[in-house]
């Protein structure tokens, strides 16, 4: 793969790795922040999302929620564990994308795709491509 193949992916990496980092900062940061709200409107799996609730279930969906955005982002960031972090955080964006999903509609500007389902097939293609190997930590452990 040539530099100029390279830069793109990694610079991928990079942005969608702030972006994550980014989100789960601001809910580790923020003692108000809870998942409750986004979970109670879901309108799929609703008996699913509805057991996420209870009392002595939601504040370790919050703690997870919060820490696996974190990592995901330092994985992408730094380029360690991307395989393995691209596909946990493909099943955090189904678990995201499920309960906003009023079938078709996610939201009211997007029909079947929307950031999720974006979000999804980038880390596909970061773990495909194994993007931590190009100017990464996986590159330096696995060269």
């Amino acid at each position: 793969m040539t530099t100029l193949q390279k830069l793109p992916i990694f610079l991928l990496r990079l942005s969608l790795g702030w972006l994550f980092l980014y989100a789960g900062v601001t809910k580790v940061v923020n003692p108000d922040w809870s998942a409750a709200d986004y979970i109670a409107g879901a309108k799929v799996l609703t008996g699913f999302y509805n057991t996420l609730l209870a009392p002595s279930i939601l504040p370790i969906v919050n703690l997870v929620n919060e820490w696996a955005l974190v990592l995901l982002g330092l994985s992408l960031i730094v380029g360690l564990l991307v395989r393995l972090s691209s596909w946990l955080g493909v099943l955090l964006m189904i678990l995201y994308y499920l309960p906003i999903l009023d079938f078709p509609y996610p939201n009211p500007h997007a029909y079947l795709v929307d950031e999720h389902i974006i979000y999804i097939l980038v880390l596909v293609v970061l773990a495909s491509v194994r993007a931590g190997r190009i100017w990464g930590l996986d590159g330096v452990l696995h060269d």
